[in-house]
């Protein structure tokens, strides 16, 4: 039994949206060793248009790996340093 025309086509459209993250996934993962949940979780965000907050020890790679999605996807990065006087405003504007 053949599927509908649209079916066929919604199919096409996924296959070809799963090969882009399958793709995407293992350039990060060729320099984000070890990290596998973190960078689906990151694709995820990138996916949904979402925000993605990633917090951890020092030396986890957090900023490498976010500056390695953003130039596997053609985009822009910027880091934002913490600290304790740091208001919203700093990072938004007012």
């Amino acid at each position: 039994m053949e599927l509908p025309a649209e079916i066929q086509a919604l199919t096409g459209d996924v296959e070809r949206a799963a090969a882009k993250v399958d793709r995407l996934t293992a350039e990060v993962g060729r320099v984000i060793v070890g990290q596998r949940y973190m960078i689906e979780r990151v694709l995820i965000g990138i996916l949904t248009g979402e925000h993605v907050l990633l917090e951890g020890v020092p030396g986890l790679a957090k900023t490498l790996a976010v500056n390695t999605f953003a130039r596997a996807v053609h985009g822009s990065f910027m880091r934002v340093q913490f600290t304790p006087d740091l208001l919203p405003a700093d990072l938004v504007g007012t």
